[in-house]
């Protein structure tokens, strides 16, 4: 994982993941944490808009299969999820353009975080291509995920992007674009729990409480397979991952990329 995630997501944590090692006075450290080696679900990512906005949706799926034609798609990708550099750069002579304005939540590393004061990952990149495919320029505004559907249904944001799925739910207030990468769905748990498989989240008589980042897919399907009693949902991946490591929830579901840079950064 490239230095930038890990900086990044040491800053995200350390009012949460470090304080979880020393803030109660027990002096216990924080368990290390691990994936299980069964996905929970594979998803397509796609960008939302609003279901009026039909010639926008036309030009982002244009540009969609331009990117991916001319390979940036895959740069993009390989930039943030391997560390492989390149020299791509967008953005350069927006000034002066129509604005194309990007719903997010920046607490979905490596899709999109803050790099200093700065919205960087996947989707910022993938943004600031379309952007400069449309001729226009890119402003990403951040805010709580489940408020991305509402800005662009309000017309406060053009599209939304932050690792979305498309599902049936969704798809009544906004239309989605075609897919541009594809996220699977994870589950983390401490060293040492009883849980070794997907499995055995839905063995009879389980009843391990389940910590996601409220409006996520990993949220909406957690809800949907085990109940509302045994998900606690949380602002951010981060606060669910700090949850973990206090013990408050037996493991957390959220996408794979997210979920290594969370371990690298409470692993160490």
């Amino acid at each position: 994982m490239k230095k930038i995630l890990s900086l990044s997501l040491a800053a995200m944590l350390c009012m949460g993941l470090l304080a979880a090692c020393g803030g109660g006075g027990t002096g216990a450290e924080k368990p290390k944490l691990s994936i299980l080696d069964t996905e929970y679900t594979v998803e397509d990512y796609a960008i939302c808009v609003a279901k009026e906005d039909t010639d926008l949706l036309a030009k982002i799926n244009a540009a969609l299969a331009e990117l991916a034609a001319d390979g940036t798609t895959q740069a993009i990708i390989d930039k943030y999820i391997s560390g492989t550099a390149n020299d791509l750069k967008f953005q350069q002579n927006a000034e002066g353009k129509p604005l194309l304005i990007m719903a997010t939540n920046a607490a979905f590393p490596p899709y999109e975080y803050y790099e200093g004061e700065k919205i960087v990952g996947i989707d910022a990149d993938m943004a600031a291509a379309i952007a400069d495919k449309l001729d226009m320029k890119l402003q990403i505004d951040h805010m709580e995920f489940d408020s991305i559907i509402a800005a662009v249904q309000t017309g406060k944001a053009d599209m939304g992007m932050a690792g979305m799925t498309v599902t049936e739910e969704r798809l009544k207030n906004i239309n989605f674009s075609d897919k541009y990468a594809t996220g699977i769905q994870v589950v983390i748990v401490p060293e040492g729990s009883e849980i070794k498989t997907v499995d055995d989240l839905s063995k009879e008589g389980a009843k391990y409480l389940i910590g996601t980042q409220k409006g996520t897919t990993g949220d909406i399907y957690a809800e949907g397979d085990f109940g509302t009693d045994r998900v606690m949902k949380f602002a951010t991946g981060a606060d669910a991952i700090q949850a973990l490591v206090t013990g408050k929830v037996d493991c957390v579901i959220i996408d794979n990329e997210p979920a290594k840079a969370f371990l690298k950064a409470n692993n160490g």
